[in-house]
């Protein structure tokens, strides 16, 4: 699939099971392979990460879907865990 990076810039990245990651600030690419090779994150969900980040940055390979949003491969028990406390 053949998508411009700049469709990718300002998109929110959740998990598959509907947990806010954090906002496509960047991508890098992989200039020999002439493919994106990871996604910087920024505007990030500190709750996901046991460090004070204010920009992550994911493998592609973790991307599942894109449209009006992308969505990632769920990565983390810390969402698990917070998802259970948001339930409560």
């Amino acid at each position: 699939m053949r998508i411009e990076i700049s469709s990718l810039l300002d998109l929110d990245v959740y998990t598959q099971k509907g947990i806010f990651v954090g906002r496509v600030d960047d991508a890098v690419l992989d200039p020999d392979q002439g493919t994106i090779s990871s996604l910087a994150l920024g505007r990030v969900n500190r709750s996901l990460f046991n460090f004070d980040a204010k920009r992550v940055v994911i493998p592609y390979d973790w991307v599942t879907a894109i449209g009006d949003i992308i969505l990632m491969r769920h990565f983390t028990r810390a969402a698990e865990k917070n998802e259970e406390k948001d339930r409560s």
